[in-house]
């Protein structure tokens, strides 16, 4: 085809598309491209990670401590520490990840079950594709374009990496499969995440009880004051109800994979 026939034609047409005018046409690929990766490679649901990108693997961190040079600022020398502390999640969210992706490969079904999703990203996104992968299954990254942090990460199956604009198709996409919800320390993006889960499932626009998991919870008592949002009335004390606190793997394993079985979960979540 001709430069001058694609011109002619609005959906070839990369000024349009990129344009205000285009956004809707922008907006509607984020649902059918990503849908029809998912169909090809036969998804049914999944199990979504979220949890920061700046968690280093162990290995990694420790090894950055001890190159550390004798004249580094005690600053910096316990940033490096505390990286070696947090690191421990790391590897729990690569432990976990893979469990949950050896149950499911067991389960006897045509299409794949639970996939192992994440962010796409380095960190916690990072370590739960890498547990899946190692455990022989399929990893789903949901990436998204950032201007000053990785986008994508080499743990993720082929075919699924799929690539985001808009925050909010992105995060459609996490919740609309998920059958199960495993929450990582993290930041802002973190906390962002698990907030707007936690919303949708009280006002009823999710409208299946999923399995979250809050993971560490001094951590998530540290920062979140909850029964401090029951004391004022801006939570009500069942909203407490809408996830678990977990230290372990295992705790958290077999919360997610006895709520699933219980329940028999199926479809969609909206």
């Amino acid at each position: 085809m001709s430069d001058k026939f694609s011109n002619d034609r609005f959906y070839l047409n990369p000024e349009f598309l990129n344009s205000p005018d285009g956004r809707s046409v922008r907006i509607l690929s984020e649902y059918y491209g990503p849908l029809q990766r998912i169909q090809r490679n036969k998804i049914e649901d999944t199990i979504v990670f979220f949890g920061s990108a700046r968690i280093q693997p162990k290995e990694k961190a420790e090894q950055a401590l001890s190159q550390a040079s004798t004249d580094i600022s005690d600053r910096d020398m316990a940033k490096l520490k505390q990286n070696v502390h947090m690191s421990r999640y790391y590897e729990l969210s690569r432990e976990l990840a893979y469990k949950l992706t050896k149950w499911s490969m067991e389960l006897k079904n045509s299409h794949h079950r639970y996939i192992v999703t994440s962010g796409g990203g380095p960190g916690i996104m990072e370590a739960a594709n890498r547990g899946a992968t190692e455990a022989g299954g399929l990893s789903l990254g949901l990436t998204i374009t950032l201007p000053h942090e990785q986008s994508g990460n080499e743990w993720i199956s082929d075919d699924l990496n799929l690539t985001f604009h808009y925050f909010f198709m992105r995060k459609y996409w996490f919740l609309y499969l998920a059958k199960g919800l495993v929450v990582m320390p993290g930041g802002f993006g973190t906390l962002d995440e698990v907030m707007e889960l936690l919303t949708l499932i009280q006002t009823d626009k999710v409208k299946k009880r999923i399995p979250i998991v809050l993971f560490d919870e001094e951590f998530w008592m540290n920062v979140v004051n909850w029964d401090y949002l029951v004391k004022v009335g801006t939570i009500s004390p069942d909203d407490l109800n809408l996830f678990k606190f977990c230290n372990t793997v295992e705790e958290a394993f077999d919360y997610v994979t006895s709520f699933i079985m219980e329940h028999q979960l199926k479809g969609p979540n909206f």
